[in-house]
């Protein structure tokens, strides 16, 4: 019989991420609290985003929108991490940007904690910036699932590649 896998990944829906983003960007234009403060919000790249105000405290706060946003989108913050807010002339700018990918370092801890304590019959192997997690017995695919899901890490997962 063939073996069943699945990958663990950590990346992020883009157009969650910019339906997040232009729900943000709306309310931030709408709201009474940054009326002429100058906040938008706009993406830099692929993975970056970028929050100007007038204030400090408006750019944090346009920070917390889109955080809003991104939770309501299903977008784990673990994905996102932020900048402090950094003076460039009379505005000030903060940068977050959006982790794609497990790192090595990462995989490794994540394959010893699945071949700890997740069923025996379980293999993995690390590739690139995905983890593959391979077995006879579908049902112990689906522990291991639900123990990567439990399991406190410092970066959102998700399974992709179901065979």
């Amino acid at each position: 019989m063939a073996d069943n896998s699945f990958d663990i990944v950590s990346k992020i829906d883009r157009q969650e991420a910019d339906n997040a983003l232009n729900q943000a960007s709306k309310e931030l234009s709408q709201r009474f609290d940054f009326k002429n403060t100058e906040t938008e919000i706009k993406w830099l790249n692929e993975l970056s985003v970028e929050i100007e105000s007038s204030t400090e405290e408006r750019a944090k706060a346009a920070l917390d929108v889109f955080k809003e946003k991104l939770i309501k989108r299903s977008i784990s913050l673990k994905s996102f991490k932020a900048d402090d807010p950094r003076g460039s002339g009379k505005i000030y700018k903060i940068t977050g940007n959006f982790n794609s990918g497990i790192s090595q370092e990462n995989a490794k801890k994540l394959a010893k904690i699945i071949r700890d304590e997740g069923p025996k019959t379980i293999k993995t192997q690390i590739m690139g910036e995905t983890l593959r997690v391979t077995s006879k017995s579908r049902d112990d695919l689906q522990i291991v699932m639900r123990l990567v899901e439990k399991t406190e890490l410092d970066f959102a997962t998700q399974f992709t590649n179901f065979r």
